[in-house]
């Protein structure tokens, strides 16, 4: 394997973790307050 591939590839793949890291914690917590919301919404 050419190391090149590999120092090319690591900080795109960091990014895109980070990436994901990101979105996905802040999709959970809107998940979570959609499903507190709509809890709420069926007691009443």
């Amino acid at each position: 394997m050419d190391l090149r591939i590999l120092v090319v590839a690591t900080p795109v793949l960091l990014a895109l973790g980070w990436a994901a890291f990101n979105i996905g914690r802040a999709a959970i917590g809107q998940l979570q307050v959609a499903i507190k919301q709509y809890k709420t919404n069926q007691a009443s």
